[in-house]
């Protein structure tokens, strides 16, 4: 499980330095879905970094506030999994 938080988080992070560097050289870029899609499974802490370290999708209000939304729903979901095992 660490090990699959570890690359998520990981590709979250990279993907987002990733696509502001093709933003800035106007190449092929990386759809939001797909950033949403890392995050959700796993990758938020890492998207959430990749944001505010690139100064990428800050100006977005629904990354600003959904990557930390998926993160506080993560937390929630992983309280009540270690809660009732």
């Amino acid at each position: 499980m660490w090990w699959y938080l570890a690359v998520m988080n990981t590709l979250g992070f990279a993907l987002m330095g990733l696509d502001k560097k093709r933003a800035g050289e106007h190449q092929w870029r990386i759809s939001e879905r797909t950033l949403f899609l890392v995050a959700a499974l796993g990758g938020s802490v890492g998207s959430w970094l990749g944001m505010y370290i690139f100064h990428h999708k800050t100006k977005h209000w629904y990354f600003v506030i959904g990557i930390p939304v998926i993160f506080v729903l993560q937390n929630i979901l992983w309280y009540f999994i270690m809660m009732n095992s």
